[in-house]
């Protein structure tokens, strides 16, 4: 796969940008991979956000009923559909566009390497929508917070908001030597299932901001010294709020709060505030 890469960027010119997450993968044994754990059939339409020049969209396109994929560089999107052409699929709908700024149509699956500056943005675009589930290549250290469990010491406000919004299992690392140009750390990819287990309103993100930025602090000093992000109250309301809460959750560490206690939380700030 390599080579084949390479010939094809040396066939239309094109130099990839590392900053603009242009990495391709290049290990055929990881496509197959995703592609097992994708399950795809002719009753799929798969969304795959990042296509490049076709790494996953080419192989995808043999198993799924249609592709709709987007790529936002147009030059890259332009040798795609040649390459689509080339090989006789037409079930590829291409889209050159920002992934963040536009809306998706319908598909039941998403299969994707994600350009991993904007990972979080797009990772919670599409669980607002309703799908079976998603396979997503992440950068390692990114796919280890969304997993990531009270505790843990990658435990963050990442971990708690997928956990709220989605069932989250990690399928396997794949190495940074499986691409090229090589990416400076490890990937991993992610199986994401949809399972809203809570309303995720804007308190409720204000209030996990607040904990989070001090996550190895006591979750009594984690509020007081970052309640700004919940409300504008001057440091003597905010201890006076802060301790109506009860005291074994005041005295836990943030980093040890599980999503439940997080949520609780949430809610009694919500009243005393009367929001």
């Amino acid at each position: 796969m390599l080579t084949d890469t390479l010939q094809i960027l040396k066939k239309y010119n094109i130099r990839l940008n590392k900053k603009k997450g242009q990495n391709y993968l290049v290990n055929r044994n990881i496509v197959l991979k995703i592609l097992d754990h994708a399950e795809l059939s002719s009753d799929d339409t798969v969304l795959e956000i990042g296509s490049g020049i076709g790494t996953l969209t080419i192989p995808m396109a043999s198993e799924a009923g249609k592709i709709i994929a987007v790529e936002q560089d147009q030059k890259i999107a332009a040798i795609l559909k040649k390459r689509l052409k080339e090989s006789g699929i037409s079930n590829v709908e291409i889209l050159v566009a920002d992934a963040t700024k536009i809306d998706f149509p319908e598909f039941n699956k998403v299969v994707s390497n994600l350009p991993y500056q904007i990972s979080s943005p797009l990772t919670f675009k599409i669980l607002k929508h309703d799908f079976d589930f998603a396979i997503l290549m992440y950068q390692l250290e990114f796919a280890g917070r969304m997993v990531a469990c009270p505790g843990d010491s990658n435990y963050s406000r990442l971990s708690l908001m997928t956990h709220y919004c989605a069932d989250v299992e990690m399928l396997f690392e794949v190495s940074r030597e499986d691409f090229y140009p090589p990416p400076k750390i490890s990937s991993a990819v992610i199986k994401l299932k949809p399972d809203k287990k809570v309303e995720v309103d804007e308190f409720l993100i204000k209030v996990s901001r607040a904990l989070f930025q001090h996550k190895r602090k006591k979750t009594r000093n984690a509020l007081i010294d970052s309640f700004h992000e919940i409300a504008d109250l001057d440091k003597k309301t905010r201890k006076e709020i802060v301790q109506k809460l009860d005291d074994e959750l005041l005295d836990k560490r943030v980093v040890k709060l599980d999503p439940e206690e997080v949520l609780y939380i949430s809610g009694q700030l919500k009243a005393f505030l009367e929001i």
